[in-house]
Order: structure tokens, then C-alpha cells, then sequence
């Protein structure tokens, strides 16, 4: 397994110097003019001190479990991680995610990369095409400069091998390219074996490109866990393999050193892992990799119901992840016994993949107690909507505690999110967002 990947710790720790204002609306005034550290290091309280709601915030005793979790389940099962780093864009915790031993950070797009090698992310998988002329020219600036970095990104059709090659003329390193897999009712890549082999073929005349592999995404293929969409997972991984053998076999990664094979999201990792780890044909040295993001925080919904390591685990001899995100909203209004309205919408929260979850209530200054049988039925922007069964104790003026679904979209509206202890109250640290 190749070694883990870095960071420029001085970099990320320079986040910390920033200072704190009005741009972190949910922040405490009073911690205004100190810097994040400075903040963090007050150990303040989010309702003693003044933050504002609605709020969101990480559990550090969480956060540790999931990366210390996942990395060690890759460990064991033999494959690389190089967690989506789309997740978070945060790199204080891609700074953890390769201390756990992360092979390197998965990017979505150029403006990603852009933030990645800003703090000095050693190895970089792009998972998508990246055909923009001025992306490709700056890519190659980074690469001539920097001799340890490594980049590898998609390719999934002639004409983008075409116009790579033009926009990297003069480049002096190659670019890594890996085809990409799709299916039928998936999104992007080929969606058969005499595509890709010609996009394979040209990518390894290009003379500014050097084939590695093949990778692709099986998330988009299902949101079930059923036997069904489980074999269907299997069999579309098993694609990626047949990929590599049938490129292997017409000599076109004798150039590549190690192969890289890469599949999974958050959702199958464990049927990607199946899958890429069995046995390859003698000769092959094949590095198969993950790129799971959002199991660093989980979920209250969407990854708590599909992933290997949620409330009905796949996986057995493995904890299960914990969530680690909660949101904080108080009851601004109550117009009946059977509706209160809560200040958190969906400019706050994400909504994508079910709507917030009603689990704690905080009344006055006494400690949270958990909240049952209330349910968040719609949100508006700034509103969201709790039904209220008979003899709720929600009140005008109550803080609700919510849990969140689907981490991706809720890291992108918080800027700066305070990371809490095992009160749930007081503040450790502070992760700052790059969107």
C-alpha cells in the first residue's frame, strides 16, 4: 500500500489566524477581533456566550471515531483512501484524513484543486474531466513546480483526450488519466468496453497524458440497499476490473507504473472493496482506491440508512459511524398545538436528501433532553415547519437540536463551524470552509 499523502501543516495551521467577524453570522459577538485560535481557545459556551442561531456545529468525539473507523477498515481490507474532499472543503480535516493515513483528497472540479494546492495537498484525484484550457495550463504549472505532486483525473471520450492534449502542449510532465466507467441511468463516463479501449488507446499515444487505470462513481447508480441494487453495485465495480485486464492486455499500462482502479462513495464502499480486492492477474500491481467523503461526519438520514457502517450495518466487526453534525434552531412561533415554526431554513440546513431531524430540546438553561415523535414536515429559506404530536413540550423561546442528512450539503453554508465536547456546549476548535 503506498504511503499516505500530505498537507503543508503550517498552512492549515495558519487557518487559525484569521480573524473572527460579523462574515460568521452564527459566531458570538464576542469573540469579534480574536483570532480563530484565539476564539477557540476560550472554550466558550453556545448558549452561555452569546453564539447566534441557528448554528451548526461537529462533534469532536464523533469526528475522531469516524476517521479513526474508516481508516482503519481500509487498513484491514487493503485499499487506499482518498476521501472526497468536496464534503468538507476543509482543510483542517483533510489535515486529519491524512494523518489517519489517507493516500491523498478527491476534487470535483478546478477551482477545488485550486484550494487543494493552495495548501499543498500532495496527491489530488480528480474525479471528473477537467477540459478547460486555463485549468489545464495552470495543472501543468503545478506539476512542473512541484516534482512530489500527483495529480490524476478522468478521461471518457476521444474528444476530451483531444482537447487535453492540445491545452497541455509544452507541458513538461504528463498528465494521469484514468478512463471512467459509467452505466446506463448513471451520469458521466463510457457505457461500453469498445469505448473505452478507444479512449484508452488514445490517451496512451497522447504525448501529454499517461494512462494509469480506469475509476467511476456507483453511487449514482442506486439509493437502496436491496439485494438487487446491491448486486447491481457489484457487477459495475467488476466493470472497473474488466477494464484494467482488458487495457493491461494490449499493452497500453505498460507506461503506468502503479494502476490505479477507483470506485466508491459513502454510501457501497464496502461492495467497491469487495470487488477491487480480489485476486489480479499475475504481474499487475494495482492500487484500488476509495474515495469516500461523507463518512467523516455521517449523517441523521441519508448515509444512516445506505452505508456499510450505519444503523443496520453490512459490516460486521466494525463500530458503526457516528453523526457528527447537529444544528440548533429555536421555536420562533407556535400558531396551534399541532405546528411550531423553528429558525433554521433551507439556507441553513440541507433538505436534498431529507429534511432535518427533531432529536434533542433545550428549554431555558437546562440541560438537552431528548425530543421523540416531532418531525420537520417542509422548510422555507430562513422557516422550518415541526409538527408537534399531542402533549408537546415545545414552547416559544425552546432550542430545537436537529440532526442533519447528507453532510455535503450542509458544510458549504457554515463558513466557520464550532467543533464541540461531550457536553454538546462547549467549544474546542473551529473549522473554517473553503466554498
Amino acid at each position: 500500500m503506498s504511503e499516505a499523502g500530505s498537507i503543508d501543516s503550517a498552512a492549515v495551521a495558519a487557518v487559525r489566524e484569521e480573524r473572527v467577524d460579523w462574515r460568521f453570522r452564527s459566531v458570538a459577538p464576542s469573540l469579534s477581533g480574536l483570532t480563530i485560535g484565539e476564539a477557540a481557545a476560550r472554550g466558550a459556551k453556545l448558549f452561555d456566550d452569546g453564539f447566534l442561531g441557528p448554528f451548526v456545529v461537529l462533534d469532536e468525539e464523533a469526528l475522531e471515531h469516524n476517521l479513526r473507523t474508516m481508516a482503519g477498515w481500509c487498513a484491514e481490507r487493503g485499499v487506499a483512501l482518498a476521501p472526497h474532499g468536496k464534503t468538507t472543503m476543509a482543510p483542517q480535516l483533510f489535515e486529519r484524513q491524512l494523518a489517519h493515513g489517507a493516500w491523498g483528497i478527491t476534487c470535483a472540479n478546478a477551482g477545488h484543486l485550486r484550494i487543494y494546492r493552495a495548501f499543498e495537498v500532495s496527491r489530488i484525484l480528480l474525479a471528473n474531466q477537467l477540459l478547460d484550457p486555463s485549468g489545464l495550463r495552470w495543472l501543468a504549472g503545478e506539476l512542473d513546480a512541484d516534482p512530489d505532486f500527483e495529480f490524476v483525473c478522468w478521461v471518457d471520450s476521444v474528444r476530451g483526450v483531444e482537447l487535453m492534449t492540445e491545452a497541455l502542449r509544452g507541458a513538461r510532465r504528463k498528465v494521469d488519466v484514468l478512463v471512467e466507467l459509467g452505466a446506463d441511468g448513471g451520469r458521466t463516463g463510457v457505457r461500453d468496453t469498445e469505448t473505452a479501449l478507444a479512449v484508452a488507446e488514445a490517451a496512451h499515444a497522447s504525448p501529454a497524458l499517461r494512462l494509469r487505470g480506469s475509476g467511476g462513481y456507483e453511487g449514482a447508480l442506486s439509493h437502496h440497499t436491496d439485494d438487487a441494487s446491491l448486486r447491481l453495485i457489484s457487477s459495475y465495480v467488476d466493470g472497473l476490473r474488466e477494464l484494467i485486464v482488458a487495457f493491461n492486455a494490449k499493452g497500453l499500462l505498460d507506461d503506468a507504473g502503479q494502476i490505479i482502479v477507483t470506485g466508491g462513495g459513502s454510501a457501497y464502499f464496502d461492495r467497491v472493496a469487495d470487488e477491487l480486492t480480489k485476486d489480479w492477474p499475475d504481474g499487475l500491481d494495482v492500487l484500488p482506491i476509495l474515495r469516500s467523503g461523507a463518512y467523516v461526519t455521517h449523517d441523521d438520514g441519508f448515509y444512516r440508512v445506505i452505508s456499510p457502517l450505519g444503523e443496520h450495518p453490512r459490516i460486521s466487526g466494525t463500530e458503526s459511524f457516528r453523526p457528527a453534525l447537529r444544528a440548533w434552531a429555536q421555536v420562533t412561533s407556535k400558531p396551534s398545538d399541532e405546528l411550531a415554526l423553528l429558525t433554521i431554513g433551507k439556507r441553513d440546513a440541507s433538505f436534498d436528501e431529507g429534511m432535518p431531524e427533531p432529536r434533542l430540546i433545550r428549554k431555558g438553561d437546562g440541560p438537552p433532553s431528548t425530543l421523540d415523535g416531532h418531525v420537520v414536515e417542509k422548510m422555507n429559506d430562513q422557516h422550518a415547519f415541526l409538527k408537534l404530536p399531542a402533549s408537546s413540550p415545545v414552547e416559544v423561546g425552546d432550542w430545537i437540536g436537529l440532526g442533519l442528512s447528507h453532510p455535503c450539503t450542509v458544510f458549504d453554508k457554515w463558513p466557520l463551524i464550532p467543533v464541540v465536547g461531550p457536553d454538546g456546549e462547549t467549544v474546542l476548535d473551529f473549522v473554517r470552509t473553503h466554498f
